[in-house]
């Protein structure tokens, strides 16, 4: 009897891409919001490009830091828990082993069939302590990288997303024709946007594309109609 090749496909992102998603979707909805109030209170073209360039450079600024710091606290969190682990092997090695043992026991052994792996696993500290952030604790040990790649990753993609509603008022000095420009691209970009993003979270392409673009307009809806109301 033929067998039929069994293939398995599981949705997947990596830390790099998590980060073009968080600063991409700001930088398309912040400034797109700020562009829109500016343009419902009436104020000029160059306003609106002056104030959204002051926008995006502190935004990417914030954005980043954000990211660097978050990617820090990782790092320090599991270099804090590996010291307490790597401790208490030593100084209470009976409940560590013992720890383990929970561990086994909730994947289902037995005491006879798991005393000689958690013997094994103990006999190596450094193998360990390593069972013990990954297996007890959850934990994986973080590039010592990250934190500076996250920080660039999320500020140049907050800038290239705050860009796009942007765009059309670097070019158009009527600002009813700049305000619809930048509409219809930023709500394009959006959609795509969303899409993309569907693709590594394993929901449904046509529901991340409308989530992401409902958010943003509702978000430039509300900062035209404030601004409209008291200007």
């Amino acid at each position: 009897m033929r067998q039929q090749q069994h293939t398995e496909h599981h949705f997947t992102a990596t830390d790099t891409v998590r980060d073009i998603v968080i600063g991409m979707s700001d930088g398309l909805t912040v400034p797109f919001a700020l562009a829109a109030g500016l343009s419902g209170a009436k104020v000029g073209t160059s306003v609106v490009v002056l104030a959204g360039l002051a926008e995006i450079a502190a935004g990417s600024i914030a954005m980043g830091l954000g990211g660097y710091l978050a990617a820090r606290t990782d790092q320090e969190h599991y270099a804090s828990e590996l010291q307490r682990e790597n401790d208490e092997t030593v100084e209470k090695p009976d409940a560590e082993w013992n720890e383990v043992a929970d561990v086994f026991r909730g994947w289902g052994l037995s005491e006879q069939q798991l005393k000689p792996v958690v013997d094994t696993i103990a006999s190596d500290q450094k193998r360990w302590v390593g069972f013990m952030m990954r297996y007890e604790l959850g934990l994986e040990e973080p590039d010592p990288r990250r934190a500076v790649r996250s920080a660039a990753t999320i500020a140049l993609s907050y800038v290239a997303g705050g860009f796009i509603p942007l765009g059309p008022y670097f070019f158009m000095a009527d600002l009813q024709r700049g305000l619809t420009a930048s509409v219809i691209v930023t709500l394009i970009a959006l959609a795509v946007f969303g899409c993309i993003k569907a693709r590594f979270t394993g929901i449904p392409i046509w529901r991340g594309g409308f989530q992401t673009t409902l958010i943003g307009g509702l978000a430039a809806s509300a900062a035209f109609l404030i601004a409209r109301i008291f200007r």
